[in-house]
């Protein structure tokens, strides 16, 4: 992450016009100073568009994955740009609900573009009537089916190759998702995974 000389930008407090007058009509004082000029006014266009930069849908592109590290989120500059953008400023807001179906959907949604169904709740279950009978014993097991979204960032290179259609549907990448389903699923609960065409039908058992 980088900002260097901007080839024709003009600098908003060039030197030259800062020295004193006897400088003023100074053919080498003027020209000097401008090569300064060169060099800063990349610096003064960064600092008079600050707040930009901090805003993950304004920033830079090679500044998200450093955005990215101060709020605990994922980038993956493979990814495009506007789902990256999309990732680390829903990132906060993610942390909120991690652990719940909710959550899972959500990071499987922003960081590898595919979307879920999350059914099973890792065997938690309870009554709300006081003294009641006590409810079924419930599955064990969480089962998380994924399937392709169009125009998501499912790992494919028509993800990130502007020349294709932004609906196309690309393919999920089986290994990314287990590993992040792995990584947020309650350590009490057992995670499947189903990787699916396309959104699950009634007879798939989808509610």
């Amino acid at each position: 992450m980088s900002r260097a000389a901007v080839p024709g930008l003009p600098s908003r407090h060039p030197i030259g016009e800062q020295l004193p007058a006897l400088y003023a009509d100074d053919d080498f004082a003027q020209r000097f100073t401008a090569g300064l000029d060169t060099v800063l006014a990349p610096v003064f266009t960064t600092l008079d568009n600050l707040p930009s930069y901090f805003d993950p849908r304004l920033a830079p592109a090679d500044f998200l994955t450093w955005l990215a590290t101060w709020v605990g989120g994922t980038d993956d500059p493979r990814w495009p740009t506007a789902l990256r953008r999309e990732a680390v400023a829903g990132a906060v807001e993610l942390h909120r609900w991690s652990g719940t179906r909710r959550g899972l959907v959500e990071a499987l949604r922003l960081v590898l573009g595919v979307s879920a169904e999350v059914t099973g709740d890792g065997g938690a279950a309870w009554s709300s009537t006081a003294g009641g009978a006590l409810p079924p014993a419930p599955a064990d097991e969480v089962l998380v089916r994924v399937w392709p979204r169009p125009g998501g960032a499912a790992g494919s290179a028509a993800a990130v190759d502007p020349a294709h259609e932004v609906n196309e549907v690309n393919e999920v990448d089986a290994d990314r998702v287990r590993a992040l389903v792995r990584s947020l699923c309650p350590v009490h609960t057992v995670c499947r995974v189903e990787v699916l065409t396309g959104p699950p039908t009634n007879e798939e058992g989808r509610q």
